[in-house]
């Protein structure tokens, strides 16, 4: 019998939710997402020096300016690893926009297309790479721009369905809907502690999210993200895609569970709605306080996470 995580790779991209190069090749995914987090955790370990050494020698041939050296070779570090991750999924890797321009949409144009085009200086095309953006109402106005000059996106830290349906009437490639968060906030914030898997706030947050878009006919692909546990996970089998950290996807590979595909899309579709417009957007978000509140801290907690990887860099510069 196929372990679990065979079983759900059967009905569902499984995607890498880490950094970590030898983590990667040993779980083999079909694609992997990065964000400054993950890169921080796996830059503090020894391997990665010669990235960095790279990242920083490319940063002083761009500029003598010590400011724009850091943010050259910061760019150049997330490409670095990057290409070492190409290496090993047959898919896409997502690289992540700074966060702090989560609020500003041509900042996030530009940073964009600087991405794609080291990218694409080091031979990847831009079918193998998406570009990650905070999912607030300038991310999702700088992916629509992006996704009708050829780059892909993926829209991250999304909470709320306000937030989704305007991410599928901007035609992103792909959203990163999270599940994990969503719990905290509800168990950190209600009197409810305990949740099996089909209750899971963020599983049924996905999986509406998921029935919405395929019901509409909207091509963005769904990406759960974020899980807490494998329960969280194999209630979602048959999303799109699923990005899952290494630990997880260990203990779905030694796990021989029976799953059966959760998610399906139905048969009849219906028409799609006038599009969402900024203020209905912004209305819809404020009135829900889990999605505005996880939003603002996983911007933070982002933001935070680049300046300590900026930290590191700058005392090699």
């Amino acid at each position: 019998m196929a372990n679990t995580l065979q079983q759900l790779k059967t009905m569902t991209t499984v995607v890498a939710d880490t950094g970590d190069i030898d983590a990667i090749a040993r779980s083999q995914p079909q694609d992997a997402t990065t964000n400054p987090s993950l890169l921080l955790k796996a830059v503090q370990s020894p391997d990665y020096q010669p990235y960095i050494d790279d990242a920083i020698a490319w940063a002083k041939a761009q500029s003598t300016d010590p400011t724009q050296q850091l943010i050259d070779a910061s760019d150049k570090l997330s490409v670095n690893v990057g290409l070492e991750i190409l290496k090993l999924v047959p898919g896409r890797i997502s690289t992540e926009v700074d966060a702090r321009l989560s609020f500003d949409t041509e900042a996030t144009l530009e940073k964009a297309r600087k991405l794609i085009k080291l990218y694409n200086a080091a031979g990847i095309s831009n079918d193998r790479i998406l570009i990650k953006i905070a999912a607030t109402w300038e991310g999702i106005c700088a992916a629509k721009q992006l996704e009708q000059e050829g780059i892909n996106c993926n829209l991250t830290l999304l909470f709320s369905f306000a937030q989704a349906r305007a991410c599928a009437e901007a035609s992103a490639f792909l959203i990163s809907p999270f599940v994990g968060r969503i719990l905290d906030w509800y168990k950190a914030n209600t009197d409810k502690k305990e949740y099996s898997a089909a209750e899971d706030p963020g599983v049924q947050s996905v999986t509406a999210i998921y029935d919405y878009y395929k019901q509409h006919g909207y091509q963005t692909v769904v990406m759960g993200a974020s899980f807490r546990n494998s329960g969280e996970i194999i209630e979602l089998a048959g999303c799109d895609r699923l990005t899952i950290s290494p630990g997880l996807l260990e203990e779905l590979s030694q796990a021989n569970t029976s799953i059966v595909r959760k998610l399906n899309s139905p048969t009849q579709l219906k028409p799609k709605p006038e599009p969402l417009t900024e203020a209905e957007f912004r209305w819809q978000l404020n009135q829900d306080a889990m999605a505005t509140e996880k939003l603002a801290e996983g911007i933070r907690n982002f933001a935070a996470d680049q300046l300590k990887l900026e930290a590191i860099l700058n005392k090699q510069l």
